[in-house]
């Protein structure tokens, strides 16, 4: 009786997380939502209302359609794209339906025409082009049987008026941005390496290197996905700021570079994470006792990832006010990695005059001290390139 008790009064607090995560992501959905029916709504009825106006016969639900495609585009750039194809496509159809019914009439063997042309249209044109020209051919192709030719210039000009009222609400009424969402996507890719980074230096710290190092592999591969969907928010987000009237609000803040510039040193950076996974990795398979790395060098190492991962996470934070050197993460890296140059330097030394007589784990070394040199260059001329950008906009 007790643990039934128990049971229901957990179970509707179990419950009521999934339903409060969904209410947040509703609410947080709400106003784009919003802005998106009202838009559709303005649309459809601006197009009724522009056909009607100077062409009262028939009724425009292909025009409202077409411009119902036009303002729903995720970009102005890519509803005036769409819309040249539609427009392209629908001529095309209408072009290939008079030709068939001039010359065959509207028989099966001008259906049979129409198809082959669709399939034979070009490799330039998609699938989907290739199917309207198809279907407009074909429906333009019916109304021959029942209407003059001339009436058949009417599915292009409603294609053409929604596509233009379509457009001038998606362009003028709030047009969509990504910005946010593309330094969102951004922010997280660096977090992700960078605590990647500290948790690789923690494991060598800690002498987990044999344990953890293929999770560390794992990881590090799994970063393509990111990078992937990253990039496609980068070109999401400039292709929205294209023929944008709200582009002028969105620009980078003072001390920080563009989000696609961010990227490209992110993702150079990605590749010396996977290559020190991937050397950390092969360091703990290999089953020969004079390539196992030395503690001296694992202790030095630890802090250096701990604080490159540190140096990628503020990487794609807003630059506050001038601290001390010591204090920022870049200078504690480059710090670090002097220390361990240093020591390098030493133990060469060392090596050179026959003090250890298995340097046979030295291309690791070499290897490591490589992929981590060029990820301090990478974040090192992305910064100077911030900084510049700063100091013009200063200016």
């Amino acid at each position: 009786m007790q643990i039934s008790t128990t049971l229901s009064g957990v179970a509707p607090v179990k419950a009521s997380r999934p339903a409060g995560r969904l209410l947040r992501a509703l609410r947080a959905r709400r106003p784009g939502h919003a802005v998106r029916g009202a838009k559709t709504l303005i649309a459809a009825l601006l197009t009724w209302g522009a056909w009607e106006s100077w062409a009262p016969t028939g009724q425009p639900f292909l025009a409202v359609a077409t411009a119902l495609l036009m303002v729903n585009a995720s970009t102005v750039h890519q509803s005036v794209t769409k819309a040249m194809h539609s427009v392209a496509a629908r001529v095309a159809g209408l072009v290939v339906a008079l030709a068939a019914a001039r010359l065959l009439g509207p028989t099966a063997g001008a259906v049979a025409v129409i198809a082959l042309l669709a399939v034979l249209a070009g490799p330039r044109r998609t699938a989907d082009e290739r199917l309207q020209i198809a279907s407009t051919a074909v429906v333009a192709l019916t109304a021959t049987t029942t209407g003059p030719l001339g009436s058949l210039v009417s599915p292009v000009l409603q294609t053409l008026t929604g596509a233009v009222v379509g457009i001038a609400v998606n362009a003028v009424l709030l047009p969509p941005l990504y910005v946010d969402e593309s330094a969102s996507a951004v922010r997280d890719l660096a977090h992700a390496m960078g605590s990647l980074l500290s948790d690789m230096g923690d494991g060598l710290e800690r002498r987990q290197l044999g344990s953890r190092a293929h999770g560390w592999l794992h990881r590090a591969r799994s970063l393509d996905k990111r990078l992937a969907h990253a990039e496609e928010q980068v070109r999401q987000a400039d292709e929205s700021l294209r023929w944008n009237t709200r582009c002028v609000v969105a620009p980078a803040g003072r001390g920080e570079m563009p989000t696609g510039d961010a990227f490209r040193a992110l993702r150079g950076v990605a590749l010396q994470v996977r290559g020190i996974a991937r050397t950390l990795a092969d360091s703990a398979q290999d089953r020969h006792a004079d390539h196992h790395l030395g503690h001296q060098f694992l202790d030095r190492y630890a802090e250096t990832l701990k604080s490159a991962g540190a140096a990628v996470r503020e990487f794609v934070q807003p630059s506050g006010p001038a601290g001390s050197p010591d204090t920022m993460p870049r200078e504690r890296l480059r710090q670090a990695i002097e220390g361990v140059l240093a020591w390098h330097e030493t133990m060469t030394s060392l090596i050179g005059r026959g003090t250890l007589i298995k340097p046979g784990a030295w291309h690791v070394y070499g290897s490591l001290m490589t992929d981590v040199e060029r990820l301090l260059a990478d974040l090192t001329y992305a910064d100077a390139y911030a900084n510049r950008l700063s100091q013009q906009g200063v200016r």
